[in-house]
């Protein structure tokens, strides 16, 4: 078995590491404390090719693997989360379009993404859908050459600053199966009837945008139609792996981050004569730290690459989803007891990290869906 990474990808995370030191961590207190996306950030990471990275390089993108663009994820999340999703997820929706969409999609919308001039959405959560996407309720009717679509999306991502969103839509409310009747359409930001609201007030990734759309009567050409109609349900399936297995990556920087940061406050950080890291009670938990950190990056990585190989990981993906956010959450509790009253406060990263962590635990499917997942795996196929 090999498991160590090859040349170039330790390249791309000393770069990503260099970046991340010199343009995100100056300013991660001012774009959390401001609630503000990071527009100058964000073009600086797209002219390193981190914006849109696994866009394939015929459309203008870096062609990242799996494997690569979570080791891109954990090093970005391991030195402010809520930069790292805001510059990650500028290409959400485009895995549809590059999977589903035809030439003429993939020009209109990849090429643009990869370059940095717009920023991409997927609008599938609804007011009243969270878990259960069957029940999603925003309709798409054909009106002649046009899709006119009515509903309400809630918790999109960059949804105040995107250009233009993949939205699930119902487009067939008569289909009898449950996961029938849907589709997928790009909708374009600056159509007529389209408008956003941010949601401000979040407990982490206060930079990431997150808004509510309202769409009434907005139409769009028909051939925005992402792939089959009917078919998103199939469609989103095919991603399922590769997303969760990015927020195992994000889960596993969140981690790497919270636990760097507690190894240097130990180490400056004196009490009754010495420093507080030749405890032995901080040492151990340091060691428990460090060894949750690395079960969850190996898990994540076995995921990722298993992903590259083309073979089917629901239950694996899962499993490196649930874990590596549970560790997230659990390395950055630790680290901010090891500050003390210090991780109280944001003079220290740290009480950003534990704010951050959660939101791992709930999007790209929650924690006890994961446990859901991996069971009916389990029941199914075995172990």
């Amino acid at each position: 078995m090999e498991f160590g990474l090859s040349e170039e990808q330790e390249q791309i995370r000393d770069e990503v590491a260099k970046f991340a030191e010199n343009e995100i961590v100056p300013h991660a207190e001012e774009y959390d404390t401001e609630e503000k996306f990071p527009h100058d950030i964000v073009d600086e990471a797209a002219e390193m090719g981190l914006v849109g990275a696994s866009i394939p390089i015929e459309y203008g993108g870096a062609g990242y693997s799996t494997l690569e663009s979570a080791i891109i994820a954990e090093e970005l999340f391991s030195y402010d989360p809520g930069i790292a999703l805001s510059i990650l997820a500028c290409s959400f929706g485009t895995e549809a379009i590059r999977e589903f969409g035809d030439e003429d999609q993939k020009e209109r919308f990849l090429e643009p993404v990869a370059r940095g001039e717009k920023i991409s959405g997927a609008a599938i959560s609804e007011p009243d859908t969270g878990s259960d996407v069957s029940s999603v309720s925003t309709r798409a009717e054909k009106d002649g050459d046009e899709w006119v679509i009515n509903g309400n999306k809630m918790w999109i991502t960059n949804g105040t600053v995107g250009d233009f969103f993949v939205m699930l839509c119902k487009t067939d409310p008569d289909a009898e199966g449950r996961y029938d009747g849907f589709s997928q359409i790009v909708v374009e930001a600056d159509r007529d009837g389209f408008e956003s609201e941010k949601i401000t007030g979040k407990l982490g990734i206060r930079a990431s945008d997150t808004a509510e759309l309202i769409l009434d009567d907005v139409r769009v050409p028909e051939e925005n139609l992402i792939g089959d109609q009917g078919a998103a349900f199939l469609q989103q399936m095919q991603f399922f792996d590769a997303t969760r297995t990015g927020v195992a990556a994000q889960g596993v920087g969140i981690a790497k981050g919270a636990l760097r940061a507690a190894l240097e406050y130990a180490q400056d950080r004196e009490q009754f004569g010495q420093p507080i890291s030749e405890f032995q009670a901080i040492q151990h938990k340091l060691a428990d730290m460090a060894t949750k950190t690395e079960a969850a990056r190996n898990l994540t990585y076995k995921a990722a690459w298993n992903v590259d190989q083309g073979n089917d990981i629901t239950k694996l993906a899962s499993m490196a989803k649930e874990y590596s956010s549970r560790i997230a959450v659990d390395v950055a509790n630790e680290a901010v007891q090891i500050h003390g009253g210090s991780g109280y406060v944001n003079d220290f990263p740290v009480e950003r990290f534990y704010r951050d962590s959660k939101i791992t635990q709930i999007y790209e499917g929650t924690s006890e869906i994961q446990k859901n997942v991996i069971a009916r795996e389990l029941l199914g196929k075995g172990f």
